[in-house]
């Protein structure tokens, strides 16, 4: 069954999930938490993106992301690239770091905001680690309290739903997290809502997000429509993109193709296989060099924001 494509909008609120492969661990030392610090921070620059809460577990990763134009898929590809690269230099490995796609559940911040922070932050109590989430070191909470400044966390939001008044809202929001200790495992912030394993909210909220994403996807042209779209951007024919060889030019241009595919959500990798013919998992790693290349060269980046923007 092929997989729904992720529901986008400006504004939108994320639960984002990282788990290690096959449960291995994602973090070695603190200099690779640092690191992930450093990849989030220059995320956050470059797209635009709100992260509102976070916790560095050792095999897995939780955050609340809140999106502007940028899609989700597009910031967290960097993230997972370069972050394994990373790891997979320092520890003289190769392969996935990573297990598979990343979990994301769309939140509706109106009735969950509040609990899907606590249940964050909370994270390293329900597992044992600590016994309050102030003494670990590497969530958000720390720096909701004051205790430690992260620049690219955003803290006024959540606190503001508190008190205007910042040592006010810093105790109402320590006693709220506090108040969630004992509170079990809450699977729909990691599952979602029966109706709908993407989204966690109640049916008029999912009604609306749905009946949205559907209104977008009509508008989106289908796959035809988009290879015929970047063969007249680039003046090749559609039969050049299954030709043999190692041709740069119709390399990077299979991977902006790949990469307009993801993007736009209007088809699959492996329907794009089957039309260009070339193998799905070499066009999704041809998308991510094209992504990595697009945020040092601002030509590439301005002509694939041109041809998604065309294809939407």
């Amino acid at each position: 069954m092929a997989r729904k494509p992720r529901v986008h909008y400006p504004s939108a609120l994320y639960h984002v999930i990282l788990r290690g492969n096959a449960g291995q661990s994602v973090f070695f030392n603190d200099k690779d938490r640092y690191h992930f610090y450093s990849l989030l921070q220059e995320g956050v620059e470059q797209y635009k993106h709100r992260i509102h809460a976070f916790c560095l577990m050792k095999n897995h990763i939780h955050l609340a992301v809140q999106v502007e134009d940028i899609p989700l898929s597009r910031i967290f590809q960097n993230v997972c690239f370069r972050f394994t690269r990373w790891i997979n230099r320092r520890q003289g490995r190769t392969g996935h770091l990573f297990q598979g796609r990343y979990k994301a559940i769309l939140v509706d911040a109106d009735s969950y905001l509040l609990e899907l922070i606590r249940y964050i932050h909370l994270n390293p109590v329900r597992s044992g680690i600590v016994k309050e989430p102030k003494s670990y070191l590497w969530s958000g909470h720390r720096t909701y309290l004051g205790i430690e400044k992260t620049s690219w966390l955003t803290t006024d939001w959540v606190l503001s739903q508190f008190s205007q008044r910042l040592d006010h809202a810093r105790k109402a929001y320590e006693k709220f997290i506090n108040d969630g200790i004992g509170i079990g495992r809450q699977q729909e912030y990691c599952s979602g809502s029966n109706i709908d394993h993407r989204i966690l909210g109640d049916d008029k909220f999912i009604d609306k997000v749905l009946g949205n994403h559907r209104m977008r996807l009509k508008q989106n042209k289908d796959l035809n429509e988009i290879v015929l779209k970047v063969c007249n951007r680039f003046a090749i024919k559609e039969k050049d993109l299954s030709a043999l060889g190692k041709d740069h030019k119709l390399s990077k241009i299979r991977g902006i193709l790949a990469w307009l595919v993801l993007e736009s959500g209007n088809s699959t990798l492996s329907e794009l296989s089957k039309l260009i013919k070339r193998d799905a998992t070499t066009l999704s790693s041809a998308a991510k060099r094209i992504q990595i290349l697009s945020n040092n060269d601002r030509k590439l980046a301005h002509l694939m924001a041109e041809l998604l923007e065309e294809v939407r």
